[in-house]
Order: structure tokens, then sequence, then C-alpha cells
């Protein structure tokens, strides 16, 4: 993985260089104990048709339309106040612009917050986690209102938990935990936004957590039998899940030569986890989601510069964003059919880790000299595009993995990365990622590509020898590994997998990437 401060470095040196959760378990000698420590409590989520006037009132405003108020104890007066305070600040309700107002009513706190003009699920949603950051501080309860219906405001409650995500639990001195009053969220249709946030949002932003929770540990907290571990918490009493775990013994038993040599070099033995959810009434193949998974990656032998390294905990992102579309999807009882390969291993350089020039074999039996022992991420997706392939035949194959530098070169924290050479698979993402907001960016996967990764002495080698277009070498060494008749696609997401800073949806950290994505993929655009 490289990763903000790394990333470019690393796609440098490359380039020189080649011409709430409970862990299994605690490690030895860390003083961690998994499991004794939990993030800060999350603001309870609740819908209404009315509220008293007290705590904190949010207001959701289109352009600089005040909606009606009079169901959350807003008066005629106070109406004149807010409006009044809206003109003088020229307030025009823009996406994601605030204004906070103090002193009008018994309220402790009036926020007003822009959805823009005409809002979309995704500008309502945003609207709301803005709120939720805003206030996350205010020692009372908050109520939330806006011109919306009953499924608005479901959306509104799905933004207000994404907004509130905060990953605190390792913190002991001076700890301020924000305020844990409860949000209600009033609306016309209370039972309707209830209905549609217990059957759609809940479920999604319960996902969400669960990936940005896996890849904000530590990596002596989650590893690839933990990782395990985790999920199978995560998923304990989710009907229509099957969880299969592959050990070293049973990946070696198969022939999965690349999987269990990038762990080699670590004690904490390499896993590939599949967590297959089949929906009521879908008969269909599955849709496969494969994500790498390397819990901590100091590049192996080939090893990282020491700056920013501390980062490589999240290279498991895109394993934590499979299992947290499919614990989406699950909850929801959607009537898809989906499995998620999370393909685990642990990077680390010792007296039995891979050394440049090996040459390694997959499941498949084909051949790869490993040239660089920090391309290991296309190494473990070799193996785990190659099982699901065989194990579930699945009408599709999705692989998300933070695996380049060159792809943050190119697109920076804007967009991932979309690799695809079907055409139909392609034109789904893009429109899922729209409708997610989770946005991706068509890259090339010109065939001429594969003469750069051609070997002297195997059937392909994991770099290519000199500089060069590292993302769309990645992903061809990638599909090298899929048939061509199955459509596949492969999703670079180094550049959007933490955010150094908030945003309405994202709070500071491991953003949870994917999940979104992946569930509106999976949906079909519902």
């Amino acid at each position: 993985m490289r990763t903000k401060s790394l990333l470019l470095a690393a796609c440098l040196s490359f380039a020189l260089s080649t011409a709430p959760a409970a862990m299994a378990q605690s490690v030895t000698g860390s003083g961690v104990v998994p499991g004794t420590v939990i993030n800060s409590a999350e603001r309870p989520i609740g819908f209404a048709t009315s509220a008293p006037a007290q705590g904190v009132l949010v207001v959701l405003m289109s352009d600089a339309a005040l909606p009606d108020l009079a169901a959350v104890g807003v008066g005629a007066g106070e109406r004149a106040a807010i409006e009044a305070a809206i003109a003088g600040a020229k307030f025009e309700g823009k996406a994601n612009a605030t204004l906070s107002l103090r002193g009008i009513g018994a309220r402790s706190r009036i926020l007003l917050v822009g959805t823009g003009s005409a809002p979309t699920m995704l500008a309502r949603a945003e609207a709301a986690g803005k709120a939720a950051q805003e206030v996350k501080s205010d020692a009372a309860p908050v109520t939330l209102t806006g011109a919306f219906t009953g499924a608005e405001g479901a959306e509104a409650g799905y933004g207000f938990a994404l907004g509130q995500y905060r990953f605190d639990r390792y913190k002991t001195v001076d700890r301020k935990p924000p305020a844990a009053d409860a949000v209600t969220i009033v609306g016309g249709d209370s039972a309707a936004a209830q209905s549609a946030f217990a059957a759609r949002w809940r479920p999604l932003a319960d996902g969400v957590r669960l990936s940005r929770d896996l890849a904000n540990e530590p990596a002596n907290v989650v590893y690839p039998e933990s990782f395990v571990a985790e999920v199978r918490q995560a998923f304990s009493g989710v009907p229509g899940v099957t969880i299969e775990v592959l050990d070293e013994a049973a990946m070696r038993k198969l022939g999965m030569g690349t999987l269990v040599g990038v762990g080699q070099g670590s004690p904490r033995g390499s896993r590939l986890l599949a967590v297959r959810y089949r929906g009521a009434g879908s008969d269909a193949a599955p849709l496969a989601f494969v994500g790498k998974g390397i819990t901590f990656d100091s590049g192996g032998i080939s090893l990282k510069p020491g700056a920013g390294m501390w980062d490589m905990k999240g290279d498991m992102s895109g394993a934590a964003s499979t299992v947290g579309a499919v614990l989406s999807l699950a909850k929801s009882r959607a009537p898809v059919h989906v499995v998620a390969v999370a393909a685990l291993a642990e990077n680390m350089p010792d007296g039995n880790a891979q050394r440049p020039g090996d040459v390694v074999r997959t499941m498949s039996g084909k051949t790869i000299e490993m040239l660089n022992s920090d391309a290991e991420g296309r190494l473990v997706l070799a193996d785990a595009n190659e099982y699901v392939a065989d194990k579930y035949k699945p009408r599709a194959i999705v692989n998300i993995a933070t695996l380049t530098g060159s792809i943050v070169g190119a697109l920076d924290d804007q967009y991932a990365g979309l690799f695809a050479r079907d055409e139909t698979l392609a034109a789904q993402l893009l429109a899922a990622g729209s409708a997610s907001g989770e946005e991706l960016w068509r890259m090339p996967l010109h065939k001429n590509y594969a003469k750069k990764i051609e070997s002297d002495i195997a059937d392909v080698r994991n770099i290519a020898p000199s500089a060069g277009p590292g993302a769309s070498i990645g992903a061809h060494f990638i599909g090298y590994f899929v048939a061509e008749t199955t459509p596949w696609a492969h999703l670079d997401i180094a550049g959007v997998n933490q955010a150094d800073s908030a945003s309405p949806l994202v709070p500071k950290g491991m953003s949870g990437f994917g999940v979104r994505l992946l569930d509106q993929l999976a949906r079909g655009g519902q």
C-alpha cells in the first residue's frame, strides 16, 4: 500500500529502485487487551413527527428557504428572528454551508445546514453528516428537521450516522467523549422514516463502521487471524450468511503459493476469508468482491521508507470494505447473492521472507517472478481471484485494493481508479460510484501493458523493470489471473482509503471507501 505521506515517495522510490469491536486475541507484550476498550458512544437516532423546544435544533435548508418549523416548537417570533439572522448573514443554503445561532427561544443553539437547490439523497445525507460533526460537543439532545418526506428523513439519519463516527478507543488521558444524547429526526411520516432507516440505511452505516473499525485498528490488534475473528463476531446471528476460512495449511494444500508467500516473513499466519450471503429468491451466480488484506505492510525485504509507515496498518482497507458491503446487504436482507473474499497477510521482513527474484506459483500453477516484495497486494489477489473463480463460479469479480502510489499521483484523494475489461461492469461501477458518493475515474488498461510484465524465467513478473504507468501495470497483472470470459474490474483505492481531514460523511481516519459503492453495485441501482 502507498498511503498519503508514503504514497508518492514510495512510487518514486519504486521507479528508481527498479529502474465497535472486540478482537479475538491479545498480543503478547503489547499491553493492549482487545475487547476492553470501545469507541465513544454515538448519539442514538430516532424519528418523530414533533419534538419539544429544547436542546439543539438542526434545520436542513434548500437554498435560503426556511421550512415549516411548527412541529419542532418554533413560534412566529422565533421564526422571524431566524429569518432576520439568515438575511443578515446572507446565508444562501448552499450545500454543507452552516450558520449557528444562539439566544433564540429556549434552545441552546439553532444550527442551519444547507443542502443546496433540489437536494438529492446524497445532499441530504451530507448535510446531516455535517450537522453530526458540528454538534458532537453539544451536551444536549438534538432535533433535526427539514422539508422532507419519511424516506428523506431516513436518508438524513443515515448521513448523521456516518458523520458522527469516531475512532478514539485508545485515548485515556484528557479524553473528552462527545455528547451522546439522542438525535430525533422530525418529519411528516416518522413511521416510514424509521422503517426505511432500519431496512436500508442503518445496515449500510453498520457496514461502513465495520470497515472503518477494522482499518483504523493498529496492526498489533488486527492481523489475519484476529481480522477473521472480528468478522465472525460482526456477522453473528445475521441470516443467510456462511463463512469459510482457509489457514496456511489449507492454502498450501491448494497450491496458493502467492498468498502464503507474502506472509511467510511474519509469525502471524496468512488467511483467506470468504463471507457469502445469499438473499431470498436470489438464484443467480454470486457477484464476488475480492479485497487486498495486508494487515501491515512494511514492504518486506524491499523495505519501505520509515516516514509514514505507520499508515500501513490500513493496507487491508480493500478487504475491510468487501466484508462491510456484505454485512450491509445481509443485514438489510437484500435479494442478492454476493461473496466477499479477503486475502489476509502481514508483509514483514525476516530470514524466512520472500526475496526479490524468487519465483512463486499460484493456485492454478501459473508462475511469477517476484522482483519487488513491496508489490505484494497484486500477489495475494492473484491467488484470491483464482480461488473465488474455482470455488464460487461468480458472474463477475470486482477487486478492491490500496494498490499503488501511481494512482494517487493521477487522481489524488478525489477518485478511486477504475480498471475494467468489461464495458457493462465498468458502466455499472461508475453509476454506483456517482449514486453512493464514492466516485471512480476510468483508467487505461491497454493490452500492450502485458509486455511490461513479461518475465524471462516465469510466466510473468510482479513489476515492470523501469518506471511506467504503475497503476495500470498493477491492474493488468491482477487481471492476468482472471479468465477473459469473466467480467472483471479492479478498484485502486490507495488515494481514498484514508481521510487526512473530515468531510461530511467521512471523519478523519480510515474512510471505509468501497462499502457504499459495492452495496450500490450489488443492488443494481436500487
